[in-house]
């Protein structure tokens, strides 16, 4: 009994061990991946109008201090300039040594973009666009180089739309004439004229039948 609980236990321990060194593989994985920080942004494109102002969500989760990183704010649906023999990528926004490098910046978003100073030191690399245009929609791509993560980059959706004009129904025309009194009151139930007239003739013989009866009575 002893030699088939021995046997036993020397054929399941090679299959303990694997398992075991699979869950301890598994679980530090996945803490390892839940440790790294990654690039979010939003799920919905961001929707403005021609002369707004437009804040492009992003930021690092978990939060941490990117102040010493590099961001990179590009359109990535935009081609580099052919006349540029190193076809050198131009950024819509690049912060690089704690401050921005305009040098390589498109030239129509030359002072209207910024990050937040104090975001960054909370993983907040939102950027802010100012008196959008119809040629500012599409997609940005915002990246940290240099980011500890498997994400390092996130792409954010602009549409930018004309404000539609509200037309209002104009009002049906209302008569302001005053109604005449007589057509009121037929309209009502009232009397008119004829209808008075013949109750004043039976009041008259009413009165006259009373009158008699009392004078036939004192004779």
């Amino acid at each position: 009994m002893d030699v088939e609980k021995l046997s036993c236990s020397i054929f399941l321990s090679p299959i303990i061990l694997r398992s075991t060194l699979v869950v301890l593989v598994l679980h530090f994985g996945f803490t390892a991946v839940e440790g790294e920080s990654h690039v979010v942004g939003p799920f919905q494109p961001i929707v403005a109008a021609p002369g707004d102002d437009v804040i492009l969500p992003c930021h690092v989760e978990p939060p941490e201090n990117v102040v010493g990183l590099t961001v990179e704010w590009s359109r990535p649906d935009r081609q580099p300039d052919p006349r540029d023999r190193l076809s050198r990528v131009e950024y819509v926004h690049l912060y690089r040594d704690t401050r921005e490098v305009p040098d390589m910046k498109i030239s129509s978003y030359v002072g209207r973009t910024e990050l937040f100073t104090e975001g960054l030191r909370h993983g907040n690399i939102s950027l802010k666009i100012t008196n959008v245009t119809l040629a500012d929609k599409g997609k940005f791509r915002c990246f940290i180089p240099k980011l500890n993560g498997q994400i390092q980059s996130s792409v954010v959706q602009l549409v930018v739309e004309r404000k539609s004009s509200t037309t209002e129904t104009p009002l049906q025309p209302r008569s302001h004439q005053t109604p005449d009194p007589r057509e009121e009151a037929d309209g009502k139930g009232g009397l008119s004229s004829q209808n008075i007239l013949t109750v004043v003739v039976c009041v008259v013989l009413i009165i006259l039948v009373v009158v008699g009866v009392i004078v036939y009575l004192q004779k």
